[in-house]
């Protein structure tokens, strides 16, 4: 009888000293989450960031959540989480708009590209871009194309409207013919739903590398850098003002990392040596220079707000030190 009082003594000793040791030793996370778009998430270029953020803060433990930017800021609209990275300023715009977003910078660019079968049916390859849409749009008619649209309100989507537009035709209208067809999903799926049917589809280059490079896809650019198909992304705190019990400390933490000269070099480095050129190009030092070239012409054009990155009512000056 002794000797089970003793071993429970011993077993009631040893489960305190792990509870004291996690607490004092292993001090609990802060959490900070993101909601990213795909294009972002599906590249891989998230697990660099996320690795050198925490081993800088490693007071925070970071959480990804990749949807498209609608979905993405939707969730951080309703508290599910503390900053977004999208790629879509119209619905960026809203989201400041509304209260919801604050501190917006952008943080890289890289271009949107038209990818479709070796055999290019529709005859695009080197047109420019509303030239290629109508070729697609004919072939599609006539019985020899798909087209793969994301379908599900992100970034890419909202792009890809844009350019059908812009082409002259009604997007909501293309999505009733039989040769339109619609993946509801993230870029990396729609890009191998666009390879499994022969189909063309608009993506981010970055993406495309990424699945290409892998041998995932057989789909070939057809259509590539052009001013109409500039890719912009922004890093955008949520507004604690506005949104209750999010990290707003830990979300300028995050912000601020991204536009400082290690986050840049994080970005502009990420996938030189596996394909041999940057799947992101850092976009800080660009702006910051002041340098109109035709590409930052491009993202001011296609990424500004009223003229600017950030207009200065959607801005939120941190109310503690050392962010």
């Amino acid at each position: 009888m002794k000797t089970k009082i003793f071993l429970v003594v011993v077993l009631c000793l040893l489960i305190a000293g792990l509870l004291y040791y996690s607490v004092y030793h292993h001090p609990v996370k802060e959490k900070l989450i993101v909601a990213t778009t795909t294009s972002l998430y599906d590249t891989g270029l998230l697990d660099v960031v996320e690795e050198a953020f925490e081993k800088k803060f490693s007071q925070y433990d970071i959480s990804f959540i990749s949807a498209g930017t609608g979905i993405a800021l939707q969730y951080a609209s309703r508290g599910d989480a503390d900053v977004v990275l999208v790629h879509a300023p119209k619905l960026e715009k809203k989201f400041l708009e509304d209260g919801y977003g604050v501190n917006r910078r952008i943080i890289a660019y890289n271009f949107f590209v038209l990818v479709g079968p070796q055999s290019d049916p529709a005859k695009i390859s080197g047109l420019n871009v509303e030239e290629a849409l109508r070729k697609i749009v004919e072939a599609g008619r006539s019985g020899k194309a798909f087209w793969v649209s994301r379908g599900d309100n992100s970034g890419t989507h909202v792009k890809e409207k844009t350019l059908w537009v812009s082409a002259g035709f009604n997007p909501e209208k293309l999505r009733e013919e039989p040769w339109f067809l619609e993946s509801g999903a993230g870029m990396g799926k729609t890009l191998l739903l666009a390879n499994e049917k022969d189909a063309y589809t608009l993506t981010d280059i970055g993406t495309y590398l990424k699945y290409s490079k892998g041998g995932l896809i057989k789909l070939k650019i057809l259509v590539g850098e052009d001013e109409k198909l500039i890719n912009v992304y922004s890093v955008i705190a949520v507004n604690p003002e506005k949104v209750k019990n999010v990290n707003f400390k830990a979300a300028m933490k995050f912000v601020n990392f991204l536009i400082s000269d290690e986050g840049q070099n994080l970005i502009g480095n990420f996938g030189v040596k596996e394909y041999g050129k940057p799947l992101f190009n850092p976009a800080v030092k660009l702006l910051k220079e002041g340098r109109e070239t035709p590409i930052v012409e491009w993202i001011k054009g296609y990424g500004f707000i009223e003229g600017e990155e950030c207009p200065a009512k959607y801005t939120l000056f941190p109310k503690t030190n050392g962010l």
